[in-house]
């Protein structure tokens, strides 16, 4: 399928407000098989997509892309089965639409019913993520949404190759396939005119860096869900068993280090360093990690980069971490007070009242013990998918799934009621 023939932004964005009454009145079964249609669509689809991805990489390459969003953005053949396979997750899901939240009955007689609805239109700007295409398509359709996507220049033919795939597949179900709409081919103005769209989008959330999120935040007219960058901690406390420390500190950075769950600062209680630095960096080394450590950690392990001030609010988003002896978990938490973006910390510890005060005080989105961060994550969380991880405290916090894209109305049944 072409896309639309709509020749401005706005005409796009209008054809998927008319699109959202549709989707809107879905039934479950009708969304539940219109997103397996898109997974088998994505999985048939599978050469095109890698063709197309293998075109946007060698832009990527020749112009510079850094080497984290090289990772996000490259896509196999087990990589395009992975997005079909969360697809048919979150078309396994429960119907987020039309559960009952509340229900009274007034003194007059009056029924009041509190139920979820969808938004209608969802936005979304990302930057070489082709998994948010996808995933934030299909989180919107299953919620009763439509979706307007911008992409980004860097991702631009594999986010065109993804969604024919997915309205051509919406199409063959008798679904309207203006529900999923890009905004790519209009560059930045395609951007522009999303964030301001009041009134025809309901509600944007932007993925992917801090320049490009407070971008939104700030320019944007139309409600933002603010999706946050992850400077985020680790701290290995007193009482941390070795085995634990190093094994979940390297999973936390080496797993995936391009993602905004991957750890960025370790924090190790000064009774423990002796025990914990020199092996857990010396374990960090092995699998091609650089540490930028303080002085305390520079005298305990080899091999250790000066740690400067930058480095304690830096996402390296690469194999790299920042690590600083502290005296104790107060100055933990204050070091996380002061350099955290509120999106995951975790703390590793046998002591009990320790893990329970961390959990109380740090102010997160996700706040962890004795497990990596990387399990912030949608899938991880059994939502199938994830529109984003909101680091703000309005409406959503933390992975977005489906009950985050769905909004709330009350419904009144009386009897000829009138107030007094």
């Amino acid at each position: 399928m072409t896309a639309t023939t709509a020749t401005t932004a706005r005409d796009r964005m209008l054809l998927a407000k008319e699109a959202a009454r549709h989707v809107g009145r879905l039934s479950d079964a009708e969304k539940r098989d219109a997103l397996l249609a898109i997974a088998d669509a994505i999985e048939a689809s599978a050469p095109a997509i890698v063709a197309a991805n293998a075109e946007d990489l060698e832009r990527g390459r020749a112009t510079g892309l850094s080497t984290a969003l090289q990772d996000r953005l490259r896509l196999d053949e087990p990589r395009v089965a992975a997005l079909a396979s969360a697809v048919r997750d979150v078309a396994a899901l429960p119907d987020p639409v039309g559960r009952v939240l509340d229900e009274r009955v007034l003194p007059n007689g009056v029924e009041l019913t509190k139920v979820s609805v969808p938004f209608g239109v969802v936005g979304s700007i990302y930057e070489a993520r082709p998994n948010v295409t996808v995933d934030i398509a299909a989180l919107a359709l299953r919620s009763g949404n439509a979706v307007v996507l911008r992409g980004g220049t860097a991702a631009e033919h594999t986010n065109a190759a993804l969604v024919d795939a997915m309205r051509e597949a919406l199409a063959d179900r008798g679904i309207d396939p203006e529900a999923i709409q890009t905004v790519d081919s209009f560059g930045r103005e395609g951007a522009r005119e999303l964030m301001h769209a009041r009134g025809i989008v309901d509600v944007l959330v932007p993925r992917g860096s801090a320049q490009l999120i407070e971008t939104v935040v700030t320019e944007s007219s139309v409600p933002v869900i603010e999706t946050g960058a992850g400077v985020v901690h680790i701290v290995l406390d007193a009482s941390a068993p070795l085995e634990w420390a190093r094994d979940i500190v390297v999973n936390a950075k080496v797993q995936r280090p391009s993602v905004c769950n991957a750890v960025e600062t370790v924090l190790v209680h000064r009774e423990a360093a002796e025990r914990l630095v020199s092996p857990v960096v010396a374990a960090l080394q092995e699998k091609g990690v650089t540490v930028h450590g303080d002085h305390r950690v520079s005298a305990l392990a080899e091999g250790v980069v000066p740690a400067t001030e930058d480095d304690w609010a830096t996402e390296y988003l690469s194999l790299d971490v920042s690590m600083r002896v502290v005296d104790d978990l107060d100055e933990a938490l204050e070091h996380i007070r002061r350099y955290s973006t509120h999106h995951t910390e975790s703390i590793i510890t046998q002591d009990d009242a320790s893990a329970e005060r961390f959990l109380a005080e740090v102010d997160s989105a996700v706040v962890m013990a004795n497990a990596s961060t990387r399990f912030t994550d949608g899938g991880e969380f059994g939502f199938g998918a994830e529109v984003g991880i909101s680091t703000q405290k309005l409406h959503a916090r933390g992975p977005m799934g489906l009950a985050e894209l769905t909004s709330t109305k009350w419904i009144a049944r009386g009897s000829g009621q009138v107030r007094e």
